[in-house]
């Protein structure tokens, strides 16, 4: 399938309208244009059909923003597409490069060195060494726990000349410690030894370039500067922020603009006196459907916030999910839509109940929406070609759709009203009362879920590891990742299955995880499970009671 010709991407209709607007405006959308394109050549050279089909419904119902930038106005769009090419160094345009100046700019070239080949958190590292032997440089990230030191480069020296330079790139999205070796001891270089010079905790920049000498002497000295300051990456939320607010204002200003002026050109309405005859309205007996206005506005929040991480937050990594232990913003879209999902359930479920549904036909629907949540994730697994021996088969969607179809088939056949309830502590915990049903299933399967990741053995692994295996604890455990889950999941599945890009696949150097895998189903039954009774004050508690679960498993793993 070709983009190239196609007459919504080359020219489209919302286009021509902008295009004689001032130059800054079309600057705009000149970026945003060309970006646009090679998004769509990108993913034109992909294998999938499943993923031509998704691209191509969403450029036919030109919902291409949700496709590619996942942003619907087209203004912002260009902002921040001048962002991310910035970014990612794809800023080659004039009107790009000026606009990049008021978001993260730095000149290209310093002391010969390209400053603009540098990617996302990289920063140059020039090394000298004034003697003649070679050291190694090996670094350990802040965001690696209870990690040995890995190699980063050999540091040359020589005799002639002198003085020579080692200029290479590094890494520095966190908090980094440096060890210099004398010698190579391997990948990793464990605490026990010895090296020639440390430098803990250094908070190195994007776009700068820092110097560690190194001066052969009766004792090997070692130094680190900053040779040029690097950039303040939080500008593009500064200047996003100030054309939001500016932005807000103005609309409230035109709106209160517009507001005085139908005041002043509609006629005020007589005042009626208490004997006036008065018209009466009737009702039409339609029934009005309302919504959860909250739930409404939670979920547009959710929507917003999975927008942005899904667009790659901007690559800082306190958006980006967590590598293994922690919170991250991206880390609370799942359970947000969990809860959204456990308030609809009882909603939805009651409300066909009502109308006299019978239950098998409920049960139907849910199954086919189900089927579907699975079928769509696995589609969108898809779109970046692999074959149907390497597909990825769990996700986000296909666990939604498990945990929708068990926790609303519970709660189909097992709520019970129960308006028999006297006492006043009966009363106050009339929600538990009437799902205790729910909780003794759902208590089951937490139990079982358990014992297994508490006190069942796996090969090779201790029982109760739930760590990232890898260099984890100094490459104690290294193929446990995600212990006795990860076993399962790569037992019933097959590893090729699994998702092969986990964040702590590269920050530990472990095996293929996926975080959404079928055995890690049986908690999210449980958090979907309690978010149906914790709109009541008592739900609170069990919701409590998961949270001292986690503690428990965190607890476990220190």
């Amino acid at each position: 399938m070709k983009f190239k010709n196609n007459k919504y991407l080359t020219n489209p209709p919302w286009l021509r309208a902008y295009q004689t607007r001032i130059s800054f405006v079309y600057s705009l959308h000149t970026t945003y244009h060309q970006t646009r394109f090679a998004c769509a050549k990108s993913v034109s050279r992909q294998t999938s059909i499943a993923g031509r089909v998704v691209f191509w419904l969403c450029f036919r119902f030109r919902a291409f923003d949700v496709c590619c930038f996942r942003l619907l106005s087209h203004y912002l769009v260009g902002l921040l597409a001048v962002v991310w090419l910035t970014r990612t160094n794809g800023c080659q345009s004039r009107s790009c490069r000026s606009l990049a100046r008021m978001i993260e700019y730095t000149e290209r070239y310093f002391r010969g060195l390209d400053l603009w080949s540098l990617g996302v958190d990289e920063a140059f590292i020039n090394a000298t060494v004034r003697g003649s032997q070679n050291y190694y440089l090996y670094s350990l990230s802040d965001e690696c726990e209870r990690c040995p030191y890995t190699r980063v480069q050999e540091i040359k020296g020589g005799a002639n000349p002198p003085v020579v330079n080692n200029v290479f790139k590094l890494g520095i999205a966190r908090k980094l410690s440096l060890k210099v070796l004398d010698r190579n001891v391997g990948k990793y270089a464990f605490d026990n030894e010895s090296f020639v010079c440390q430098f803990s905790d250094q908070n190195l920049g994007e776009f700068g370039v820092y110097d560690i000498g190194i001066e052969e002497g009766n004792r090997v000295a070692c130094t680190l500067e900053t040779a040029k300051e690097p950039v303040n990456i939080y500008l593009p939320f500064i200047t996003i922020a100030l054309i939001a607010a500016a932005l807000y204002v103005l609309f409230k200003l035109l709106q209160h603009g517009v507001h005085l002026v139908q005041r002043s050109r509609t006629p005020s309405e007589p005042q009626l006196s208490p004997n006036s005859p008065t018209i009466s309205v009737q009702a039409t007996g339609v029934p009005q459907k309302t919504r959860l206005r909250s739930l409404d506005t939670f979920r547009g929040i959710a929507i917003m916030l999975m927008i942005f991480v899904n667009s790659g937050g901007g690559d800082y990594w306190w958006i980006e999910h967590a590598t293994w232990n922690g919170l991250h913003v991206a880390d609370l879209v799942f359970p947000w839509f969990l809860f959204i999902m456990g308030v609809c359930i009882p909603i939805s479920l009651r409300s066909q109940l009502g109308r006299n549904v019978p239950r098998y036909e409920i049960l139907k629907n849910v199954a086919v929406r189900s089927l579907k949540l699975f079928l769509i994730g696995l589609c969108l697994n898809s779109i970046n070609g692999p074959t149907v021996a390497d597909l990825r088969l769990f996700g986000v969607l296909q666990r939604f759709g498990v945990a929708y179809f068990v926790v609303s088939a519970i709660h189909l056949y097992c709520y019970q009203e129960n308006d028999q309830l006297q006492h006043p502590l009966a009363r106050s915990h009339a929600d538990i009362l009437r799902l205790w049903k729910h909780w003794v299933i759902v208590g089951t399967i937490v139990f079982v879920y358990l014992l297994v990741i508490f006190f069942v053995p796996v090969p090779n692994c201790p029982s109760g590891y739930f760590g990232p295996g890898g260099k984890h604890l100094m490459l104690l455990y290294p193929n446990c990742t995600g212990g006795i889950t990860g076993y399962i999941d790569r037992q019933v599945l097959g590893i090729r299955h699994l998702y092969q890009h986990p964040t702590a696949r590269y920050m530990y150097d472990a095996m293929p995880f996926d975080p959404e895998g079928p055995f890690g189903c049986l908690p999210t039954i449980f958090q979907l499970n309690s978010k149906i009774s914790v709109v009541q004050p008592s739900g609170i508690v069990l919701m409590l009671m998961l949270i001292l679960v986690k503690q428990m498993r965190r607890m476990k793993l220190m």
